[in-house]
């Protein structure tokens, strides 16, 4: 039997991290977060160096990485490599995808601001008995930015 008193089990490196155990279950069970072993018992034992990679997987999450891009960027230095090109490279198409994001609602915002001029020019639209609400039926679903 392996001696694991300077492993920690993953009781305490959810304690020393501020996670919960499923947390780090979960972050195991994706390749994030690799046990040293794992005991007769079936206990996961942690080095005490896990400690700092779950700190680098909240710093990631924190920037907005998905668990795929951290899992990705931790394969790389997993290789023997160091991944900042690739969290550059990351970072870059975020960006991206922000800077798409915030010009599909900003249209998007001035589509509702243009139904609420129109709404408040035309407040008592006709209303069937079949609609649920005059206003809402007046809006147009050939629109490009009906959804955000």
């Amino acid at each position: 039997m392996m001696n694991t008193s300077s492993y920690l089990k993953i009781g305490e490196l959810a304690q020393q991290t501020g996670l919960s155990v499923g947390n780090l279950r979960y972050y195991s069970d994706l390749g994030l977060l690799e046990p040293v072993t794992r005991g007769e018992n079936g206990y996961r034992y942690y080095s005490q160096q896990a400690t700092q990679q779950v700190e680098f997987i909240k710093k990631a999450q924190a920037i907005g990485f998905t668990l795929e891009e951290i899992k990705q960027i931790l394969d790389v230095r997993d290789r023997g490599e160091t991944p900042c090109h690739l969290v550059q490279t990351l970072l870059d198409h975020k960006i991206e995808e922000l800077e798409i994001k915030i010009k599909q609602m900003t249209l998007f915002k001035s589509e509702l601001e243009g139904y609420r001029t129109d709404w408040i020019i035309h407040p008592h639209l006709q209303s069937s008995s079949a609609e649920i609400c005059p206003l809402i039926s007046s809006v147009s679903l050939n629109s490009e930015h009906n959804t955000p």
